[in-house]
């Protein structure tokens, strides 16, 4: 198995899928290990002076105020766990929970957290051996941080709560058990380092970047095969209008539009059909390059996020030093997630527009929902709905999040970021893009196929095929949800991008 080094600092979204989808290992550096060995020494020091510490002398939240012995510090973190399970709803995905496992081991590996190196390095023996505990996907107010489903990972770790292992679902002990790991005894400030942070919320959004943009190279290839269905127009797409309004995003969506659509005999020009096209059509580098532009935002987001301290207290080692601050407070990623999920709506706002206009005759020039016996056949009529159905729950979902706030722990948390909220749900907006998309990349092909005397564009020509080897054309009508959930994967395993990618480049 391959392993990627950690050591709170350099950790990339390319790491964190190697590890999260593609089952890699972890390894921590040497480097980390002195560096938590050090912060270590100042926790039991401070213990055995017996100082009044918030998290390790003294109860949590309201209970900060509470001196707590130093005969009880073990059971207090072990109370601190057991007392903040109380997650609800479907277990978060697999990928997911390694996501969250991974980003907590490697923030505590900065060694500002004073966790045992022996602690650690079972968190990171559980996520190399497969031990993935099952963590409810709600119950967090993202401040402060992720405690309850941090608490789930935990409870596996002590012995307790549930587990997956080699695809059985069985205690946190027959797990621990069954792939020979020593189970956790907690230990002066160990479960507060390992509850105490962003991580779920940011496993959840790094996730749902990568798969972004994937999309939104995706959403630029559906919107090139439309133009071809409709016989669109390419001069809008031509470098120079651009370059005199240089957003990033929208020069790179034109510049795949104008690749993919390299030697397509349906394109047309200014004034050969019509003067100029409809928004939908015209303006896909402004639209989907706004999305792209908000995308890399949330990226540069996670990067930081993903290397951060992010639990309370803080020990500085050469300092001897701890200082309780807010660096669990999740707003920089509820802003951040947020803002994702409306870029992912937008997406699929424009595409079920450009569905629209390949189904509705008086748009397109095309027989009537695209299927050449209307009336005995709805064809593509009821894809619409369902696209339109996907956009309008999208624009619910897309509310955002970060502007609630409720207060917790007697008001001594007053204000909470809902931040796992807001990456869950930008989650549940790239899955309905995904389903709208895939909607337009089969409409688009049929299109395509009642003029097929044109030649297809460089890229547009391989998605093209793709698509027909999972989705046939439509003679007559038949079951759709099948050919939808086809070209869906095609989309979620970045089949249809890989694939375009191999032939032309795309930015």
């Amino acid at each position: 198995m391959s392993r990627v080094l950690i050591d709170g600092n350099n950790l990339t979204l390319e790491d964190f899928m190697m590890v999260a989808r593609k089952g890699s290992g972890v390894e921590l550096t040497n480097e980390a290990l002195e560096r938590v060995r050090a912060n270590r020494r100042v926790v039991d020091q401070f213990v055995e002076e017996e100082k009044v510490v918030y998290g390790i002398t003294t109860g949590f939240g309201k209970f900060s105020d509470v001196a707590i012995s130093k005969e009880d510090t073990a059971l207090l973190q072990r109370n601190l766990i057991i007392s903040h399970a109380c997650g609800v709803g479907n277990p978060l995905d697999e990928e997911i929970v390694r996501g969250i496992m991974l980003l907590r081991a490697n923030a505590l590996s900065k060694g500002y957290s004073g966790i045992r190196p022996e602690t650690l390095l079972t968190l990171v023996e559980m996520l190399n051996k497969g031990v993935h505990p099952i963590i409810p996907e709600k119950g967090s107010l993202g401040a402060s941080g992720d405690l309850a489903p941090l608490s789930h990972m935990v409870l596996v770790m002590i012995g307790e709560g549930e587990a997956i292992f080699k695809g059985e679902k069985m205690t946190g002990a027959e797990a621990m058990k069954a792939a020979g790991i020593p189970i956790v005894q907690l230990t002066s400030k160990e479960g507060l380092a390992l509850i105490n942070g962003t991580q779920v919320m940011t496993a959840i959004g790094a996730l749902t970047v990568y798969d972004s943009k994937k999309l939104a190279k995706l959403a630029d290839i559906a919107g090139a095969l439309t133009v071809e269905a409709q016989r669109g127009i390419t001069d809008a797409f031509r470098e120079g209008v651009h370059k005199v309004r240089p957003h990033r995003g929208q020069g790179q969506s034109a510049a795949n539009l104008l690749r993919l659509l390299e030697g397509s005999s349906y394109t047309t020009r200014q004034g050969d059909i019509r003067v100029q096209d409809a928004y939908t059509l015209r303006c896909i580098p402004q639209i989907h390059g706004g999305s792209r532009d908000a995308i890399d935002y949330v990226l540069e987001k996670i990067i930081i996020e993903m290397n951060s301290a992010t639990d309370n207290p803080l020990i500085f080692t050469e300092e001897q030093e701890v200082i309780s601050g807010g660096n669990f407070h999740g707003q920089p990623m509820a802003l951040a997630f947020d803002f994702l999920g409306i870029a992912l709506a937008e997406l699929g706002n424009v595409s079920e527009r450009r569905i629209e206009r390949l189904v509705n005759p008086q748009l397109s020039g095309l027989p009537a929902f695209l299927t050449a016996k209307g009336g005995l056949n709805s064809g593509f009529m009821i894809t619409q709905y369902a696209a339109a159905s996907l956009v309008s729950e999208n624009k619910v979902l897309a509310h955002p999040a970060s502007v609630d706030s409720i207060p917790s722990s007697a008001n001594q948390e007053d204000h909470v970021s809902m931040g796992t909220i807001a990456a869950r749900k930008a989650r549940e907006i790239y899955k309905n893009t995904v389903n709208v998309l895939a909607i337009e990349l089969m409409a688009a092909a049929q299109a395509i196929d009642f003029n097929k005397q044109y030649a297809l564009g460089k890229g547009t020509e391989v998605a093209y095929q793709e698509i027909r080897q999972k989705v046939s054309q439509l003679q007559e009508d038949r079951v759709m949800y099948t050919d939808i959930n086809l070209c869906s994967g095609l989309i979620l395993d970045h089949t249809i991008v890989n694939k375009v990618e191999a032939t032309v480049e795309l930015l």
